[in-house]
């Protein structure tokens, strides 16, 4: 679809699965959690029961990979009917490090559209999950330089991106939005007026879903961040 981004001054990314890979990890680590627990349930059995224990304790825990570890323990103790060994649990925490100490791997093009950006635009990145974490990935991925500012939020629903644009003095009408989660890069966006370019990613938390009379058609969807190039040069 055309859209007009003539008055666009600061673009806003999502972190994982738009500027590097994320969601890859965490399904592998599932896999392997699934292998733990093989003696006690199926592994689809293990895969629902795990994505039931992240729901309940996202209020508590929030986004990200030490909530995620936790959830993984609850569940094992819960499947296990707390039979589970302490060297089981050793192994979980074991995996949750792993994805911790996970080599940041940029996704194709990053780069590339960040350096031809950055002189034009005000670049932030505006992302969910461990503050700790998304610094630690933020500085390993070696793109630091190229953003004014970097938010990690602990929701991207409208009232935290209202709230935000608000403290840093950005008028929605010159917000664009860029990330691979309808749910959370897209629709909030567009509902507070701002614009937003959908960049799916091969794989999405069920938890990002959003059922088809959830959508909304005015915003771009593309199959790489490299093609966004091609609509900003427009202007």
């Amino acid at each position: 679809m055309e859209v007009d981004y003539s008055n666009i001054k600061v673009i806003g990314f999502d972190a994982d699965d738009t500027l590097w890979v994320n969601e890859t990890y965490f399904r592998e680590t599932e896999e392997r959690f699934a292998d733990l627990l093989e003696g006690y349930e199926t592994k689809n059995k293990v895969d629902q029961e795990l994505f039931k224990k992240e729901m309940e304790n996202l209020e508590i825990y929030g986004y990200g990979i030490k909530g995620f570890m936790l959830s993984m323990i609850e569940s094992a103790l819960e499947l296990s009917n707390n039979r589970i060994p302490q060297e089981t649990i050793s192994e979980i925490l074991k995996l949750g490090k792993d994805m911790i100490s996970h080599p940041v791997e940029l996704l194709d093009g990053v780069e590339e559209v960040l350096s031809k950006l950055v002189d034009k635009y005000r670049l932030i990145v505006l992302t969910k999950g461990d503050l700790l974490d998304q610094e630690r990935k933020l500085e390993k991925s070696g793109l630091s330089k190229y953003f004014h500012h970097v938010e990690v939020l602990s929701d991207k629903k409208e009232s935290n991106y209202s709230n935000l644009l608000e403290h840093l003095n950005i008028n929605v009408d010159e917000f664009l939005m860029i990330g691979n989660s309808l749910k959370s890069d897209v629709l909030p966006i567009l509902k507070i007026g701002a614009k937003a370019v959908h960049v799916p990613f091969h794989t999405t938390w069920a938890h990002e879903m959003v059922s088809e009379t959830e959508q909304m058609n005015d915003h771009l969807k593309l199959n790489s961040l490299k093609d966004i190039l091609k609509y900003l040069n427009k202007h």
